[in-house]
């Protein structure tokens, strides 16, 4: 009995060691890889990152040296610096800054780009700001803080102003950059920028930006309240615990979970300094997948450890067993012919099912081979389907603008024929115009398969509105258009967030779609209304159809789903449409009315389906610029 025991636990000591360098060999080996990838990470966000600011590094400087400036600064008339707001508005806009300004040698700013903004920087007083200062000494100011007046964080890059032909300092020109989009990072994934002192100040998780990673001295803390840095945000320290530094200057830190941190989430995090700006930029990677695939590999080793116990245990058993037939075939010979059967039919069992196995195996490799090729053609099968949803977009794309080229051409040939010749001339233009489009198009087909967009494009409502109007101008003779008053008379723009072509492709799929729904109706009418809210603009499109099939709605923005009859529609529109609305920060949506559309006047009336519904609209959702 003894001996038993100390054999169980000699066999729970190996499985113990086992599974300990199995748990340290696995640790070891993902902790390697995902240091190799969390490295290549922050080496490509530090490069996008340090190219964006060295984008704009040279921008102060030039604009300096401009007379514009200079004559603003040195002789502030009325002329002088509407001059100034002019020029510095047109180049913010060219150079896609956030805010371009001057500021004179008093610490007050006299021009600015967005001089005719309610929260115009003209006038306010900057003398507390350390980029105002280091800048007034001669050198370049770089800073990043809240902004005391539109109370958004941005990058300031300052250069002082000369007096021409002297060293003396007349004014700062600064340009301010808007790096929130380095925010967008995935939140599984964390990542924060830290300033100098060791202040969060971008973080893809909200809640850890304005806290520091290391204690803030009080002098340094008392020096951020009074620039007024960070708007007054109390700034405390994240709650993180370094558990491990690694080879390289990794290490192993864990946030939250009371003070020792022993129950936090840890992280991988990787640091890389910046520069210039004395920025660092460090990414946490989770260590859950390795933890994860360490314990997989421990239960693995435990089983197949175990499994081996069971097997030498059964061998020895076995053993056991021929021994005690040889010492029953000496006592007993009478018994010979029967024992020796019986062993005859236990090797045929286990020779059946050895084969067996065998069969299998080769079953097992079989299949893996067709997975593979299986595999092989799902691939081929998937560029395939890519190229042909390209060919069918562009397709979609272009029947608008190919129908309106049809109609211009047929009507400049009557207007020729009649000698009008400058109505002719206007045609020959749209056309032009319409052929351009249609080059555009093709490019922007090519951005939304990249899915690359520039998220800072604006577009005019109304304009783009006009356009499309322009277009569809044949096929809205017989419908009776409604138009939101500020998107009929222009007469104070609304401007989105959207490039001008994706907005007009949005409005000609919802407004096409709604001539092909009332093109059946006795009195067909179709609204456009404008909603406009603090941040969002709501675009809404309604008409007076039979509407959506309910067993449709799930599907409405399916690519290649469409109730169209054969031939009429590619499914593309919609699909398109609720893409670049994503892209640009905003939504699509689609439902049946529950009310008529009522008019105003004789022509005015309800019109209902026979379930109830009284139309479909369709919900464009944007931000307004």
């Amino acid at each position: 009995m003894s001996r038993r025991i100390l054999v169980f636990f000699a066999l729970c000591a190996a499985l113990a060691a086992c599974c300990a360098l199995t748990w340290h060999l696995a640790w070891q080996n993902g902790l390697d890889e995902l240091r190799l990838n969390a490295a290549a990470r922050v080496d490509r966000t530090t490069n996008t990152l340090k190219s964006t600011l060295d984008r704009y590094e040279y921008l102060p400087y030039l604009l300096s040296r401009h007379p514009v400036v200079q004559n603003a600064l040195d002789h502030p008339d009325q002329a002088s610096v509407e001059r100034a707001n002019r020029y510095l508005e047109d180049l913010n806009a060219r150079a896609h800054a956030t805010v371009t300004y001057l500021i004179r040698s008093n610490g007050i700013s006299v021009a600015a780009s967005n001089w005719n903004a309610a929260d115009s920087f003209v006038g306010v007083d900057y003398n507390f700001r350390p980029y105002f200062i280091d800048a007034m000494k001669g050198g370049v100011g770089r800073f990043f803080g809240i902004g005391t007046i539109s109370i958004e964080p941005g990058y300031y890059i300052s250069q002082p102003v000369y007096r021409e032909g002297t060293r003396e300092i007349v004014g700062v020109v600064v340009v301010k950059l808007n790096l929130e989009w380095l925010q967008g990072a995935d939140a599984s994934e964390p990542l924060i920028v830290t300033d100098d002192h060791g202040v969060i100040f971008l973080s893809s998780v909200p809640a850890w930006k304005y806290h520091t990673v290391r204690p803030l001295p009080q002098n340094i803390e008392a020096s951020v309240y009074a620039t007024r840095q960070y708007a007054q945000q109390a700034i405390t320290p994240l709650p993180m615990t370094v558990a491990k530094t690694l080879e390289g200057g990794a290490q192993i830190v864990r946030i939250g979970g009371g003070r020792d941190g022993r129950h936090a989430p840890a992280f991988l995090a990787t640091h890389r300094s910046i520069g210039e700006p004395d920025w660092q930029l460090i990414t946490m990677a989770a260590l859950d997948p390795v933890e994860s695939a360490a314990q997989n590999a421990v239960i693995v080793t435990a089983l197949v450890f175990v499994s081996l116990c069971l097997l030498a245990f059964y061998w020895r058993m076995r053993r056991a067993r021929v021994r005690e037939m040889i010492r029953s075939r000496e006592l007993l010979q009478t018994a010979y012919a029967e024992l020796n059967e019986r062993v005859a039919e236990r090797t045929a069992d286990l020779s059946e099912a050895n084969a067996q196995l065998t069969r299998e195996v080769n079953e097992r490799t079989r299949a893996e081979q067709d997975l593979r090729a299986a595999h092989d053609e799902l691939i081929q099968a998937s560029k395939l389907a890519a190229l042909g949803q390209m060919a069918a977009g562009i397709t979609h794309e272009l029947n608008q603008p190919l129908a309106a080229l049809r109609s211009f051409s047929d009507n400049t040939r009557v207007l020729i024929e009649r000698g009008d010749q400058a109505a002719a001339r206007e045609n020959l233009e749209a056309i032009a115009s319409l052929t351009e489009r249609m080059g555009n198009i093709t490019n922007q087909l090519k951005l939304f398969v990249t899915k690359a967009r520039p998220k800072n494009a604006r577009a005019d409502v109304a304009r783009a509105l006009r356009q499309v109007f322009s277009m569809l101008r044949p096929r809205m003779k017989n419908a009776v258009i409604d138009v939101a008053p500020e998107l009929a008379d222009g007469s104070a723009p609304v401007f989105v967030r959207c490039e001008d072509l994706r907005l007009e492709q949005v409005f000609i799929n919802l407004i096409g779609n709604a001539l092909d729904a009332v093109a059946s109706c006795d009195k067909p009418r179709i609204v456009v209304e404008l909603n406009a809210h603090e941040d969002m603009i709501e675009l809404v499109v309604r008409d007076n159809g039979p509407g959506i099939p309910a067993d449709a709605l799930p599907r409405l923005f399916e690519p290649f789903f469409t109730t169209k009859e054969m031939g009429q529609g590619l499914g593309l529109g919609l699909a398109i449409s609720s893409a670049i609305a994503r892209d640009y920060g905003g939504t699509l949506l689609a439902r049946n009315r529950e009310a008529p559309i009522v008019a105003d006047g004789p022509e005015g009336g309800t019109q209902a389906d026979a379930d109830g519904s009284y139309g479909a609209e369709f919900v464009l959702t944007l931000r307004r610029a």
